[in-house]
C-alpha cells in the first residue's frame, strides 16, 4: 500500500517504513506527526481511492528520526566592471520522518467556525 500527501508545499509518495526528509517540522525527535492532506492511496485489496482534492478520513502518520540543517550551499552575486561581489551562505532545515503508518479514519476533521 502506498499513499500521496502534502507538506511543507510538495508532494510525497510513501509506504509504510519509508524514511523521508521533509520541511521543518515544529515537533521533537522521538515524537508522532500525522500528515491529514492524502490524495491518493492504492492498495491491491481495496484498488485505488482518489480525493478531491483530499481524502476524507486518510492519514500518514510517522515517528520524527532527527531535526537537522542540511550542508551550507554558497550564493555568490558578482558585478561585472563595479569590482563588487557579495557571498551569502544558506543551510536549510528539516526533519527526517519515517512512515509508521497509513490510516483510514483517523484524520481529524476541523468543526465549522459558528458565526454569530
Amino acid at each position: 500500500m502506498f499513499a500521496i500527501f502534502t507538506t511543507g508545499g510538495k508532494q510525497y509518495k510513501v509506504s509504510k517504513g519509508d524514511t523521508i526528509r521533509i520541511e521543518k517540522l515544529p515537533e521533537g525527535e522521538g515524537e508522532t506527526v500525522i500528515f491529514p492532506g492524502v490524495f491518493l492511496t492504492a492498495d491491491e485489496k481495496k484498488g485505488t481511492q482518489i480525493g478531491k482534492p483530499y481524502l476524507e478520513g486518510v492519514s500518514v502518520e510517522g515517528k520524527v528520526l532527527v531535526q537537522g540543517k542540511a550542508d551550507k550551499i554558497r550564493i555568490v552575486k558578482f558585478r561585472a566592471k563595479k569590482r563588487s561581489k557579495s557571498v551569502q551562505g544558506h543551510r536549510q532545515r528539516f526533519t527526517d520522518v519515517e512512515i509508521t503508518a497509513i490510516k483510514e479514519g483517523s484524520a481529524k476533521k476541523t468543526p465549522a467556525k459558528k458565526e454569530a
